[in-house]
């Protein structure tokens, strides 16, 4: 017998276009790729090339009392932005605010910011007194400050 001729290199895939500009066919089919993430907690990651993780951990509510105030002042603050602004609104909902950014980034708000917004509270009474979410930071507020 005689031998055939020998097989030459076989050319490998090429990672860019070809001669006549086309990407070349294995390239072209290979899948993309995708990332899915749920829900990460306590966690940073990144994902692809030249990325940069930065990293915010909040403590949150240290029990359930600071949680429900929590809670309560978040459905104040959209009841009130459905009223007209007023300077005892204003004057609420920047105690609003603190109260959650304390409870939030320390785990609970110190009795000195929750007096200031019972005080807030009381002088916008009849305003907050006629919705539920008004009662509802009150009662977390007695509840908090034993009053």
């Amino acid at each position: 017998m005689t031998p055939g001729p020998t097989p030459g290199p076989t050319p490998g895939p090429t990672s860019g276009p070809s001669p006549d500009g086309q990407q070349s066919q294995q390239q072209s089919q290979q899948p993309q790729r995708t990332v899915h993430i749920g829900s990460v907690t306590g966690s940073a990651f990144a994902v692809g090339d030249h990325n940069t993780v930065t990293q915010h951990q909040h403590a949150g509510p240290a029990d359930e009392a600071q949680a429900e105030l929590l809670r309560a002042v978040r459905e104040l603050r959209a009841d009130l932005a459905r009223f007209t602004a007023s300077d005892t609104t204003e004057v609420l909902d920047a105690e609003l605010v603190s109260v959650a950014d304390e409870i939030e980034t320390a785990g609970g708000a110190a009795p000195g910011r929750l007096a200031r917004l019972q005080q807030a509270l009381t002088t916008a009474g009849t305003l907050t007194g006629t919705l539920a979410s008004g009662v509802a930071v009150a009662e977390a507020l007695r509840a908090l400050l034993g009053g």
